[in-house]
């Protein structure tokens, strides 16, 4: 799973980092989808998990999303004004291919300094032939 800030704001600094991705994976593990490794960047998050039967993916996203951004908001005045964009990325993973994508994840900030999210989301639409208007994917 992708989703971004609203706007793409860098919230996401080395402060709330760590915190943010671990509170992640815990929303993730409580709902019995299991956490393989949650990464990203100042601007967005990418979750590594396994599908729940229990739980449409949509709910996740809405668990996920809702209960990190109230979380958030109480680390400090500066993330008062903090949310999730309104959309997301979902994507399923082949097993051959999970080691490929951890390392992917983890090696956001150094993916980052050549790419910016946008440029990044793009081209995984792309690579998954996935149609998308520009007008609907950012906000």
């Amino acid at each position: 799973m992708i989703f971004s800030t609203k706007h793409r704001y860098p919230f996401i600094d080395t402060f709330i980092e760590l915190k943010l991705h671990m509170y992640l994976g815990g929303i993730c593990n409580a709902l019995g989808c299991q956490v393989i490794v949650v990464g990203g960047y100042t601007d967005h998050v990418h979750i590594l998990c396994m599908l729940s039967k229990k739980i449409a993916l949509m709910k996740l996203l809405e668990e996920v999303k809702s209960h990190s951004s109230k979380w958030i908001k109480t680390k400090g005045e500066r993330f008062h004004d903090f949310y999730w964009q309104n959309g997301y990325g979902a994507f399923s993973v082949s097993p051959s291919d999970i080691d490929r994508v951890i390392v992917y994840i983890a090696n956001q900030h150094i993916h980052h300094g050549k790419k910016t999210f946008q440029e990044e989301y793009r081209a995984i639409l792309k690579k998954y032939n996935v149609a998308y208007d520009e007008r609907y994917v950012w906000d």
